[in-house]
């Protein structure tokens, strides 16, 4: 058994067995859909967003490429609350990956609780932001216990509570995430396809424009690297058996969390 595994094993069983750590993967977008014959929309302006504390925040459009941004009380506090805690490139990445699965989903007839998948979508992210991050926790369950505390602070009813912290959890997964309810398989979809770019081809190009006129990707690619890196060396144990521990091993030297490999190797049995 190597000395990196000999040294890290005892931690890593215990967080296993603790954590469920369990094998993420950040999949492509399926296919979704027949051809889209929506119209595409131009931005327009709407409903006024606001911050936590209920104060105005800044515009956001109503409709984009087609799709309605929730103009609900509710929808307007979460986007002005993701707004204030998340980079400018993380903030529009939460707001693209609602327009990508909403498009997506819309266009094969998928129905669907637009608030509640929009809720879900904008703060599927907060698990990245530095105030949100527990020293243990994955990512996607800091963000989704964020996105608890601040739809209990505002009375949702639980049942819908629990749909948005399963949506957030299970973002990264794909392949579970889409045999949920549409709610949760939405978030998985939209930012799938901001993620990796696979599934574009199902956007029509002028609301592809539309999207990317209203929300910029801003650096995004950079943007995502430093938060995977950044888990890497501030959390190392959060990313056990999930897809971030590659980047840490490819770019971080004295990264020391083991692999899938590593770990079934180091089980105490004979073989």
């Amino acid at each position: 058994m190597s000395e990196r595994v000999n040294e890290t094993m005892n931690v890593t069983r215990r967080t296993a067995l603790e954590r469920g750590a369990g094998v993420a993967a950040i999949g492509a977008a399926s296919a979704l859909a027949a051809a889209w014959s929506g119209p595409s929309a131009a931005a327009v302006t709407g409903a006024r967003p606001e911050d936590s504390s209920g104060a105005p925040g800044t515009t956001l459009p109503a409709v984009v490429a087609g799709v309605r941004i929730p103009g609900s009380e509710l929808a307007r506090s979460a986007a002005a609350f993701a707004r204030k805690a998340s980079s400018e490139a993380l903030f529009n990445h939460v707001m693209r990956s609602y327009l990508y699965g909403s498009l997506l989903f819309d266009r094969r007839g998928i129905r669907y609780d637009r608030e509640l998948a929009f809720v879900a979508t904008v703060l599927h992210d907060l698990g990245l932001v530095k105030a949100y991050q527990t020293p243990d926790e994955r990512f996607e369950v800091d963000g989704a216990d964020a996105a608890r505390t601040f739809l209990r602070e505002r009375h949702m009813p639980a049942e819908r509570v629990a749909v948005v912290w399963d949506a957030i959890a299970l973002h990264t997964s794909m392949g579970i995430a889409t045999r949920k309810r549409p709610e949760i398989g939405i978030v998985a979809v939209g930012s799938g396809l901001d993620f990796t770019g696979n599934g574009l081809q199902q956007i029509p190009s002028d609301a592809l424009a539309d999207i990317l006129a209203a929300f910029p990707r801003a650096g995004f690619k950079q943007d995502a690297l430093d938060n995977m890196l950044s888990l890497c060396r501030t959390k190392p144990m959060s990313v056990l058996m999930h897809p971030f521990a590659e980047v840490g091993r490819r770019h971080l030297p004295d990264f020391r969390v083991p692999t899938v490999e590593d770990l079934l190797l180091a089980a105490p049995f004979e073989e």
